[in-house]
């Protein structure tokens, strides 16, 4: 049992970093580079920032995954997936997927082509775009965040 206390230590922690990193992001970061005067600035301001916050993004939502289903794994609990009342399992691991798509494959082969291109044309739709997607990624952590708390201390929502 103490690897998997381990696993929980490692999880928890993982998900205040990565949660909290996309709540910093959302809520001071863009709207910062919002306010700045010059195109220029701003790319160049988001980009240094950004750039800081993916590593630690990629490897705290590698951490999540890895210690999550770990505790998966020791508990045997893989029937969850099965049972709606354990819709924060089937959240979590929504969100997780979500964010590894993004920050593995999107963000790197898709993504940072596109803000480059559209961020020089129309800085301001681009940011906006971009503030508008964090605020869901945001919310929908947010949600299961609560949702698997409240869940894994017992307090299903759905009977």
């Amino acid at each position: 049992m103490e690897t998997f206390t381990l696993a929980r230590v490692i999880h928890v922690i993982a998900v205040i970093l990565w949660i909290g990193g996309v709540s910093m992001v959302t809520t001071v970061i863009i709207p910062a580079v919002k306010k700045l005067k010059s195109k220029e600035d701003q790319i160049k301001t988001f980009e240094a920032l950004e750039g800081k916050f993916a590593i630690q993004a990629k490897v705290t939502t590698l951490l999540t995954g890895l210690s999550g289903f770990y505790m998966l794994y020791v508990f045997d609990a893989w029937d969850r997936y099965f049972d709606y009342r354990f819709w924060w399992i089937h959240a979590m691991t929504l969100v997780w997927v979500l964010f590894i798509l993004i920050l593995y494959v999107l963000e790197p082969l898709i993504l940072h082509k596109f803000f480059e291109k559209y961020v020089e044309e129309n800085p301001s739709k681009t940011f906006s775009i971009l503030h508008k997607a964090h605020w869901f990624l945001l919310i929908l952590s947010l949600i299961t965040t609560a949702g698997a708390v409240a869940g894994s201390h017992g307090w299903f929502f759905i009977k």
